[in-house]
């Protein structure tokens, strides 16, 4: 991790360029989604394994994307205000078509979030920090609007999942990532603790993202048996559970 003490983590983008690609794939991020249903929804499905909503007053969705996680929140704990921030205005009008009764709150860069110091006991993240302009501000923001002992949960793809991508990419189409960088996970480690995030689980998951559902099934029974090794750093979906402190 030492390699990482020292950087700023800044990327080459800027957040309206990831603002900008966004809104030109919002009409067919849900469509391109749907054709990887079971891996898309994994997401959202371990997400809620991890976030202890049962006493969340208020809960952040940031990216929130088209709101589904909205969906699954209201499930494990329907009293939650759950504000669901984003920077594409173009998804956010699908997310408003699809769930017309969520709240919804556009952000202008993911380096400065427009809520208060401590207004959130829960905070979700999903594969959002990769397309950071600067992720450890992003970091610091996430964790500045968060109650004391809140609880982050927080996914992006590792570093080895870069030529994955591209291959799948060339293949089969999707919606793209736009400007990007899968970050190593000790990267995300040490963000996290400069940051003020407590660690207290990191998992990997989503061996085998396509292919049938006992083949998929296999995969995740595999990494989770080896969870701490290379294996589960080769998982396409990287868990970072948090509490600040």
């Amino acid at each position: 991790m030492r390699n990482f003490e020292q950087s700023d983590h800044v990327n080459w983008w800027n957040d309206r360029d990831v603002e900008a690609h966004w809104d030109r794939v919002a009409t067919i991020y849900v469509a391109e989604n749907n054709k990887v249903k079971t891996a898309h929804d994994q997401r959202f499905t371990e997400s809620m394994q991890h976030l202890h909503l049962e006493n969340a007053r208020r809960v952040l969705n940031v990216t929130s994307r088209d709101a589904e996680a909205d969906d699954f929140i209201r499930k494990h704990n329907p009293t939650s205000v759950i504000v669901n921030a984003e920077i594409s205005s173009g998804l956010m009008a699908e997310a408003a078509k699809i769930r017309p009764l969520i709240i919804q709150k556009k952000i202008e860069t993911y380096s400065s979030l427009p809520f208060e110091d401590q207004y959130f006991d829960r905070v979700l993240s999903l594969e959002t920090l990769e397309h950071a302009a600067d992720p450890l501000a992003f970091l610091k923001e996430m964790h500045r609007v968060s109650k004391q002992h809140a609880r982050l949960v927080l996914s992006c793809p590792p570093a080895t999942s870069e030529i994955p991508y591209q291959i799948f990419t060339a293949l089969f189409g999707g919606h793209g990532e736009g400007p990007h960088r899968f970050l190593p996970s000790k990267e995300v480690k040490v963000m996290l603790k400069k940051a003020g995030w407590k660690l207290l689980i990191h998992k990997g998951t989503v061996l085998i993202p396509v292919g049938p559902q006992w083949l998929q099934g296999f995969g995740e029974r595999l990494i989770n048996a080896f969870q701490g090794s290379l294996l589960a750093e080769l998982g396409i979906r990287q868990f970072f559970v948090c509490e600040k402190y």
